[in-house]
């Protein structure tokens, strides 16, 4: 046998043995695995999205690691990046604790995962470990020290100038080179969109923000004069969302025309989200998935840092005339959100910028 091979499971065959009747002796795929890393990155999705970039780094570093990821929300990462994905529960958390690896990295401060990372077997930690005496999230090390105190200090978060990916790659202890996310468009699922405007020149709306960070909302007023503009410069916008976004996306599409198709499974929304040309969001899930798919994507920002999002150099963050006084707030301490002063010329100077007509 070949118990160091990434295919070989122990409780049942492997899969080369199931497809082809592989056995161990001669097997053509025998592959030995040199490393066992772990990701301990648990929620929420999009931070979940934007960590994949470091798959890439590990896959180069570590040709020959078995690669484990641990997470709220497994769905959302690419299974065939990924050797072993776990969703944490007792389970999972019981047969890690009995394993050993060479590498963990918990990119999370939630409590529950730096207190796994101080019980679990491993040669080198890094980012975030529970500190014994009083439960409190600590660096495991010096690197995880920068990304620790942006997330405790508004002082220094607002002063940070360094992309959330960058700050996750450095707490692991590489220099990020500008690697992308990697992720799945869903495209093999045979997904139909008959209802969309011809290909080309179609800019997605993501017209919702949740219910966390209301600040960052844009009245119907603000959308419906968005999507005229967009409409008479040549543009085709499609309204996207989820269930929260329904009646307000339903408001906008019988006051522009605009297409709405509804709202959707997370898998079946990222493959509609990947029919645009560029997508319009602000700091959400979505904004997220069309950096992911590699979208030119105009991200409207007030209460966040935009030095915390790196777009790649495909489109632009755009800011509202009045500076914002919220930073990282669910409510506006002035009442009426900055939001109201995005004019939406601003934005569609931005996808003008980003997606050119004649390119399209």
């Amino acid at each position: 046998m070949h118990p160091d091979c990434r295919h070989f499971r122990g409780d049942i065959p492997c899969r080369p043995n199931k497809e082809h009747g592989y056995q161990c002796a001669g097997c053509p795929v025998y592959a030995p695995v040199r490393q066992r890393l772990l990701i301990i990155k648990l929620g929420a999705i999009g931070d979940v999205i934007r960590t994949t970039p470091l798959l890439r780094r590990l896959r180069q570093e570590y040709p020959s690691a078995y690669i484990t990821w641990l997470t709220h929300t497994p769905a959302i990462l690419p299974q065939d990046a990924v050797d072993e994905i776990l969703k944490f529960d007792f389970a999972a958390v019981l047969q890690l604790q009995a394993r050993e690896f060479d590498i963990v990295f918990n990119l999370d401060k939630d409590k529950e995962a730096g207190a796994l990372l101080n019980t679990l077997k491993a040669t080198q930690k890094f980012g975030y470990a529970l500190r014994p005496y009083d439960g409190v999230a600590w660096p495991a090390n010096d690197l995880a020290r920068h990304k620790f105190l942006t997330g405790v200090f508004d002082q220094l978060s607002l002063q940070n100038t360094k992309p959330y990916v960058q700050e996750i790659f450095e707490l692991c202890g590489y220099e990020f080179r500008g690697e992308e996310y990697v992720f799945d468009n869903h495209a093999d699922k045979g997904y139909q969109w008959p209802q969309l405007p011809p290909a080309g020149r179609r800019v997605g709306l993501n017209t919702g923000c949740g219910d966390r960070w209301t600040t960052r909302l844009w009245s119907d007023e603000k959308w419906v004069s968005l999507i005229t503009q967009l409409q008479q410069a040549g543009y085709a916008p499609v309204l996207l969302g989820g269930a929260a976004e329904e009646e307000r996306n339903q408001r906008l599409q019988a006051a522009t025309g605009a297409p709405y198709l509804g709202h959707f499974p997370l898998p079946q929304f990222i493959n509609l989200l990947d029919q645009m040309d560029l997508v319009v969001t602000q700091v959400t899930m979505a904004m997220h998935i069309s950096i992911a798919l590699r979208k030119p994507t105009v991200l409207m920002n007030n209460i966040f840092n935009p030095h915390e999002f790196d777009l790649y150099g495909r489109g632009q963050i755009v800011q509202p005339n009045r500076e914002c006084v919220c930073f990282y707030r669910g409510t506006c301490k002035l009442g009426t959100s900055c939001m109201e002063d995005l004019p939406a010329e601003k934005v569609l100077a931005a996808v003008q910028a980003s997606l050119p007509l004649a390119s399209a």
